[in-house]
């Protein structure tokens, strides 16, 4: 009887937990869990969402003061070298160069600031904002749609811009209506 009662004892002495109380609290994680886990990416989207708006915010200004300081033409419109008549990839190297190096008022592309390429840069770390929901910082120009009401998106960069109209647009699929 001895033997029994130093057992008992021994084992009320032994620390840890029973395999329900582990369950129990294995339970409650995974409740947690499934509470928190959509609330981050609510979160997640809202803030890109925001980041998104910022950044075309931001391009628009930039592209608006270029046109106002380039006798109503848009960046993009014409080359790097002020000639007219771009391509859509002409167009879409023009429309990163204008915006973030200095320009003539022909829109003519200078690296420094001189006499006549005394406007710009119009976006100051000589690079597009990214659009946050495809990490894309290019642009697609469409240099042949004059329908201001026109927008549609292919996903394929971070940017559509419409050279003409002055349209600018999220190219990510879903994001069109900003």
């Amino acid at each position: 009887m001895k033997r029994h009662t130093k057992t008992s004892k021994h084992m009320a002495s032994q620390k840890g937990f029973t395999l329900i109380e582990i369950l129990i609290v294995v339970m409650v994680l995974g409740i947690l869990a499934m509470i928190i886990v959509p609330q981050i990416n609510v979160s997640t989207e809202d803030a890109k969402e925001s980041t998104l708006s910022t950044n075309i915010t931001a391009l628009r200004n930039a592209i608006e003061l270029y046109y106002h300081q380039h006798n109503g033409v848009y960046p993009g419109a014409v080359k790097v070298d002020g000639s007219a008549s771009p391509t859509a990839a002409e167009a879409a190297t023009a429309f990163v160069q204008q915006l973030t190096r200095y320009t003539e008022a022909d829109g003519t592309v200078s690296v420094t600031k001189t006499a006549d390429a005394k406007y710009g840069p119009y976006i100051k770390n000589g690079v597009l904002p990214t659009n946050p929901f495809n990490e894309m910082a290019t642009v697609l120009c469409d240099v042949a749609t004059t329908d201001i009401t026109s927008k549609t998106s292919d996903a394929t960069t971070g940017w559509k811009f419409y050279v003409i109209t002055g349209n600018l647009m999220a190219n990510d699929g879903d994001h069109d209506d900003l």
